[in-house]
């Protein structure tokens, strides 16, 4: 199948722009709506917030999800010197986000820029201290705002209140083939879903089955794919494969999942997905993700469905923090899913 490598980076860049920590689904949801119908396709929104697309075919439908909701912080207190105390929204944990730059987003529309900081904040003041400590959110972790707040009714006056949600920059880079952001997981996974879709519409390719498309926007606190279409048989969650020590993934291979942190996937149709890479020569790994791990695939077995559900994804270096894939890891994942999907 022809990988659109231009459209697909073009599509990861415009998601990673968009600010969607777990719960802040509605600009990207609109803006994933807006390129569907572009595509020719029409999308159905759920009432939580995910958007559904059937990309045609007949009998046994099929889901492929990618999910677009990212982690990231939430505003748990005020401090007295007017920055905020945080809480994570999802598995983000300070020594990965220390120093990075955020967006402060209120319940009224406002964003205020910010940085995530040490308490204390300087290694030449507090030089033991710094070193020692990883860095916890409840005690030695705030944001500052680049505004000029000297105390809490300063920073309330901004309209800054417990609960507002707090998105990290993504930093996106692409050099010599990687792909470097936070955020890889999953907003890839996602671009790669409209280059699919986009060329299913363009050369009007047959599908072996009926499928959906479903982008999911609470896979990060586990609730994303809880819902689906009536008739599905199967689901098959596109997702970041972590790298790292006696793991196979490889960030220029598309991983099979064999299993996560939370069961086994779907024995039968994971032998489905290696047969089909191998008769296909796709450059693939098996591998196995704990104790850490799980997809939006297990939220649906998990929800009551009579499902089958398996996963695939690109290799992904430092999972949940500054990641890094390759393109070729793309590549294969988009070949692999084509491959499956096609009659």
């Amino acid at each position: 199948m022809a990988f659109d490598e231009n459209y697909c980076l073009e599509q990861l860049k415009k998601l990673l722009d968009i600010d969607s920590t777990t719960g802040q689904f509605r600009q990207i949801q609109d803006y994933v709506c807006d390129e569907v119908r572009r595509l020719g396709y029409e999308p159905i929104e759920t009432h939580k917030g995910g958007v559904i697309v059937d990309l045609g075919g007949e009998g046994d439908p099929l889901v492929v999800t990618a999910h677009l909701d990212d982690i990231g912080l939430m505003v748990r207190h005020i401090n007295e010197d007017g920055t905020l105390n945080v809480c994570p929204v999802g598995g983000l944990y300070p020594f990965y986000c220390v120093m990075e730059n955020v967006n402060v987003h209120t319940r009224d529309g406002r964003v205020y820029s910010g940085t995530i900081g040490r308490i204390p904040n300087s290694l030449h003041v507090t030089e033991e201290e710094l070193r020692d400590a990883l860095g916890d959110f409840r005690k030695n972790v705030c944001v500052v705002l680049d505004e000029d707040v000297k105390c809490a009714d300063d920073t309330k006056a901004l309209g800054i209140d417990t609960g507002d949600v707090i998105g990290i920059e993504p930093r996106f880079k692409y050099v010599n083939g990687y792909i470097k952001s936070h955020f890889v997981d999953d907003k890839a996974a996602g671009a790669i879903l409209l280059a699919a879709m986009k060329e299913i519409k363009e050369k009007k390719i047959t599908l072996k089955r009926k499928v959906y498309a479903y982008f999911a926007m609470y896979e990060e606190i586990g609730h994303g794919t809880t819902y689906l279409p009536q008739g599905v048989k199967d689901i098959l969650a596109i997702d970041i494969a972590p790298t790292g020590p006696q793991q196979n993934s490889d960030e220029k291979k598309v991983t099979i999942f064999a299993k996560d942190s939370r069961f086994p996937y779907h024995y039968e149709m994971t032998s489905e997905l290696r047969n089909c890479a191998i008769e296909n020569k796709i450059d693939y790994v098996m591998d196995i993700f704990t104790p850490h791990y799980g997809t939006d695939a297990d939220g649906s077995v998990l929800a009551g469905y009579d499902v089958r559900h398996a996963a695939i994804g690109f290799g992904t270096a430092n999972s949940h923090g500054y990641e890094r894939t390759h393109i070729d890891g793309l590549k294969n994942t988009y070949a692999f899913l084509m491959a499956y999907i096609k009659a």
